[in-house]
């Protein structure tokens, strides 16, 4: 979403500002750094000013020295200055502009260092507007000349303010391009200032920390924090008390701004975090499950004077972070053994650990790499990066291909699959996938499942056993894993086999052939035909799937009710991330508000899901049942919401509701759906057309994202109205501000009858903005002073054309006088009449 400036803070030259920053992903990345030192964090404040095409180089510096020696009186015999020291390869000349700055405020020259690109250059991206930089340090022991430790990581020498002078913009060619305008950008990290000003020298001695480490004392029993770093940190308890005061601290800020562990983008990066800090919390601390969240009402204590959302949002914050706890804890206990029994079988000279486990430790229980790299760190191995790094390539690659042609990779050919049938190899139980149960504190149980390899399917040929490293089909005598039917999508997980513990196989894709559930498997290890495995679902993909199937049902009632019985499905996908479902009709404005509100009222009144499988023609019997054009099994499954199935006979009950026949996996009750939003309804083809849905907390963001956009479209129309007079630069501007508007209406996932709301609204103001251009546009040529040209009130029967070059958008406009006698003449040449 694209958070516009108001009218008023776009004309601002020089701006000073505190926010919020996370460093734990990307070109700036600090995640591998925290708790090793005691100045670095995933989450700071920052500090800064801003010069936009203001002042510059002379005036920064000045402001930056006076700051901090007259105003904190922090002593300048301990600040260091580095600038920067040009690079050959750019051909950037050295920053002599600034080194002199210095000279004459008094830096002493054995104070002002030189430094290179990586230390002294700064840009965001790989494009872009960039600059030197000239960076202030803080020795934090004095009395000594500490030149040699400025940049060397030392934990007394450390930067406090980075003052980037923006003079050039990063071409996608590489290049260097000098800024039509230059500005200043500087960073101060407040838990760096404040580490100073405290008189500490660690940024977790300060008031901003002491709090935290105190509290997770108390809660893990564990030694009191001692602030010891590097081998003097026995056991890395130390290390880990710094992670955890870190880690939660950026969990509860992300989470209280709406960012959520999750598996892509800033949501992935979340998680990572959450996963290391829940690891250094219960296996170096030894805390019990939930101390982590119990840490969220001390950050809010620290920090909720500036950021009340804190405290608003503190009960959610921690229910968050329980959650992902209890599913990390699960698997970092199995990952745990599968770590240990590999350096059983490792040789005593082995200092590599084998790259395959740790990436299925990743790939499958869902390990962060650098938290694999710090576990083995800790015994003294390693894993070979570009072998992982090459495993990550070829994984994505793979996820690319499927998605990409919509297609499975291992298909059980005719004549295999004539093969299973004749060796009389039994179907596929698959019974199990729909073995789970609701816990009384709103927990869904999953059965673990234990199998027999019955076949093994690899080169279009039916084979005893595969090899490690090969994909292949997997057929076994039963399974909890969903194939892919009923438009719900195949789930995911991995199994282990028996007498090898410590190797994981996955499972990409599960499809139906025949009667029997093939599983696509990467084997980790040989997998024969006869083994024992136990299988290990991917629970949260599988409850997202469920989530998303019953919110179809409800979606596809809705629908019914609003439109009536003639209304007929014609197709539907569930997956984890969203659900498709395309209909006969289409939806207006009201009735997409009208539906959404017809989904929440039964999502709140939790109705149970009934499901219950009965012969199919007793099936038929049920009055309102919902088919879709297939051929269903016998018996049947039905589906039912807050009515019994049994009740649903012969009218027992006047109660109309969802009822279909499906063989998909659901809730047990309505209410753990959340929310539900229709973020795209369009026609595909005449008379056909697809809803797209999202649900629970991406529900609640689409919403909230539509506000956002509102108030965003209401200011813009706001300001609008509020101009009467409007230069041609102005509206220019106006006009690109309802355009890029426009982009983030269009885009950005929000409820759908909001969308074609704010569009509406948007195309009234693009014509405002374009009828007011056309005139003053039209104004400006008319008064344009050029003797050549003849002005129209003083020539009213000449023919006239005017052209006006326009500063800075390079546009040639043009204005037209065509007398009316001339009218009728100029339609006989092709209907020129204006």
């Amino acid at each position: 979403i694209l958070l516009h400036t108001t009218y008023e803070m776009a004309t601002y030259r020089r701006v000073v500002n505190s926010q919020k920053c996370v460093r734990a992903g990307g070109k700036h990345n600090d995640l591998e750094d925290v708790g090793r030192d005691v100045y670095h964090h995933t989450f700071f404040e920052m500090l800064g000013n801003w010069s936009f095409g203001d002042y510059f180089k002379e005036e920064a510096c000045i402001m930056a020295w006076r700051l901090l020696t007259e105003e904190y009186r922090i002593p300048p015999e301990r600040l260091y200055v580095s600038y920067f020291a040009g690079d050959a390869t750019s051909g950037l000349p050295a920053d002599e502009e600034t080194r002199h700055i210095w000279l004459s405020m008094g830096v002493p020259s054995d104070h002002l260092l030189p430094f290179g690109m990586k230390d002294n250059f700064w840009e965001m991206g790989e494009i872009g507007p960039c600059g030197p930089c000239t960076e202030i340090h803080y020795d934090h022991i004095g009395g000594r000349n500490a030149a040699s430790l400025v940049n060397a990581d030392s934990p007394d020498v450390v930067e406090i303010w980075n003052l980037v002078f923006m003079q050039y913009n990063r071409e996608a060619d590489h290049s260097l391009r000098s800024l039509p305008q230059f500005s200043v950008d500087t960073g101060m990290g407040l838990e760096r200032l404040v580490t100073v000003l405290q008189g500490q020298r660690s940024n977790y001695d300060t008031d901003l920390f002491t709090p935290l480490l105190s509290a997770i004392q108390q809660s893990s029993n564990c030694p009191e924090y001692r602030g010891r770093t590097g081998e003097a940190d026995v056991g890395k308890v130390d290390m880990a008390y710094r992670v955890v005061a870190d880690h939660v601290r950026t969990l509860s800020v992300c989470i209280a701004d709406g960012v959520y562990p999750g598996m892509s983008g800033a949501e992935l990066v979340l998680r990572r975090i959450l996963r290391r800090a829940v690891r250094f919390s219960t296996e170096v601390l030894q805390a019990p499950e939930g101390v982590l969240a119990s840490l969220v009402p001390t950050v809010a204590h620290i920090l909720g004077d500036a950021y009340p959302e804190l405290h608003k949002e503190t009960d959610r914050i921690m229910d968050i972070i329980n959650e992902n706890e209890a599913q990390f804890l699960s698997s970092l206990k199995q990952g745990r053994r599968v770590i240990d029994r590999t350096l059983q079988r490792l040789e005593k000279n082995d200092t590599l650990f084998p790259v395959p486990v740790a990436w299925s430790l990743h790939r499958n229980l869902g390990f962060p790499l650098d938290l694999i790299g710090l576990m083995l760190e800790e015994q003294g191995l390693s894993v070979d990066q570009r072998a992982l790094d090459v495993l990550a390539i070829e994984n994505e690659k793979l996820r690319c291909q499927v998605q990409t042609s919509g297609d499975t990779l291992v298909h059980l050919d005719l004549h295999s699959l004539a093969q299973l049938q004749s060796g009389e190899v039994p179907h596929t139980d698959d019974s199990p996938k729909y073995h789970y149960s609701l816990t009384q504190d709103g927990k869904y149980v999953f059965q673990p499942c234990h199998a027999t390899v019955q076949a093994l399917y690899c080169g279009q040929t039916l084979v005893s056993e595969v090899a490690g490293g090969q994909r292949c089909g997997v057929v076994l005598d039963r399974t909890c894993f969903y194939a892919e039917q009923g438009g719900q999508s195949h789930d995911q997980g991995y199994f282990i086999r028996d007498g090898l513990p410590d190797v994981l196989y996955p499972v990409e894709d599960v499809q139906l052939a025949g009667g029997y559930v093939v599983h696509q498997v990467t084997a980790a290890e040989v997998l024969r035909k006869g083994d024992q495995v136990q299988l290990y679902l991917d629970e949260p993909q599988r409850l997202a799937c469920m989530v998303k199937h019953t919110a179809t049902h409800v979606l596809n009632f809705a629908l019914r009710q609003l439109l009536g019985s003639s209304v007929e499905q014609r197709g539907s996908h569930v997956a984890a991330d969203r659900l498709r479902f395309d209909f006969s009709g289409s939806l207006s404005i009201p009735q997409l508000q009208e539906i959404e509100r017809s989904i929440h009222n039964i999502i709140t009144e939790n109705n149970a899901v009934y499901i219950e499988e009965v012969p199919l023609a007793r099936a038929k019997d049920i009055p309102g049942l919902r088919t879709v054009d297939e051929v269903y099994p016998d018996p049947v499954r039905v589906v039912s919401v807050a009515v019994p199935v049994a009740d649903l006979y012969d009218s027992q009950t006047d109660r109309w509701t969802s009822v279909e026949l499906c063989c998909g996996t659901h809730l047990l009750t309505t209410g753990e759906i959340g929310d539900l939003v229709i973020i795209s309804e369009r026609q595909m083809v005449k008379g056909i057309s697809r809803i797209v849905a999202v649900t629970g907390d991406d529900a609640r963001e689409a919403r909230e994202a539509g506000q956002v956009l509102t108030q965003e479209v209401e200011s813009l129309s706001a300001r609008l109205a509020m101009v009467t007079s409007l230069s041609l630069a102005d509206a220019n501007r106006l006009a690109k501000e309802v355009g890029i508007l426009t982009d983030a209406v269009d885009c950005t996932p929000i409820p759908q009858w909001k969308r074609r709301e704010l569009q509406t609204r948007l195309k009234g103001l693009q014509r405002t903005t374009n009828t007011s251009i056309r005139k003053l546009e039209t104004k400006e040529v008319s008064q344009a002073h050029n003797p050549i040209l003849i002005p129209f009130d003083r020539a009213p029967g000449t023919l006239v054309m005017l052209l006006s070059h326009q500063q800075p958008s390079g546009k040639v406009l043009c204005a037209c006088q065509v007398p009316k006698h001339f009218l009728s003449i100029g339609q006989g040449w092709g209907g020129l009449n204006t």
